[in-house]
């Protein structure tokens, strides 16, 4: 976490908390190579999706995509929709690169900084059809829960930047963050559960996708997951 310029004594939660990991020498020539086709710089100042991608269609936010595996899965299916990804780590925005110029995707962009920064500066009200959180750090030590993503603020925010009737998926495999995300998405008043009684949905209710790696890193351990759909009123 770090302190707000504009609030020093206001602690902001950062999306990700940076690791080192090898890079390979295939994922820094997809930084080099193929980072101007798919990638976008962080502005803060709101993105022009429909001139980003060349057209006006739907789009999906993926928050911290990790090798971006599930994403352009997801790209590769719909071609009449627009994906995004955000991610911080640069192996695995690299093996993302890799796979989306060897697809010959292009509905497909990604943005290397922290997904709050560009949630409040870079993406506008009202301006995505679904935003995907899969399976993010838990934090399970009780005295790191202020460091979880998912916090009030976080929840506003991203349902600021639906579209009316637009989607927020969440999942984890940890069931007190679960309970703690359904706690607080049913707390905002911009979001309705697509659930029927208001808890979580049926894994196989959700839109098919892959599983992530986190996600078969926690079925390997015997963690139930958890699958979270809310929409904008």
């Amino acid at each position: 976490m770090q302190q707000s310029a504009d609030n020093p004594g206001h602690r902001v939660i950062r999306s990700y908390v940076l690791r080192t990991g090898r890079i390979t020498a295939a994922q820094q020539r997809a930084l080099e190579q193929h980072w101007p086709r798919f990638g976008i710089g962080f502005a803060a100042q709101p993105l022009e999706l429909a001139r980003v991608f060349g057209r006006d269609a739907p789009c999906t936010l993926e928050i911290g995509f990790g090798n971006g595996e599930h994403l352009l899965e997801r790209a590769r299916a719909a071609p009449t929709q627009d994906f995004l990804g955000v991610e911080v780590h640069r192996p695995g925005i690299g093996h993302l690169l890799l796979a989306a110029d060897a697809a010959d995707v292009n509905n497909l962009r990604i943005i290397a900084h922290d997904a709050v920064d560009v949630l409040r500066q870079q993406l506008a009200p009202s301006s995505l059809c679904e935003v995907q959180l899969l399976f993010p750090d838990p934090w399970p030590k009780k005295r790191h829960h202020k460091r979880r993503l998912v916090q009030p603020d976080l929840v506003a925010l991203l349902a600021s930047r639906l579209k009316p009737d637009g989607r927020l998926h969440l999942a984890t495999d940890w069931e007190p963050y679960a309970q703690q995300m359904l706690q607080l998405l049913s707390d905002c008043d911009l979001l309705a559960n697509c659930a029927a009684g208001g808890g979580f949905m049926d894994v196989d209710a959700t839109e098919s996708r892959s599983a992530t790696r986190f996600e078969r890193r926690g079925e390997r351990l015997g963690h139930q997951v958890r699958e979270l759909l809310f929409r904008r009123r």
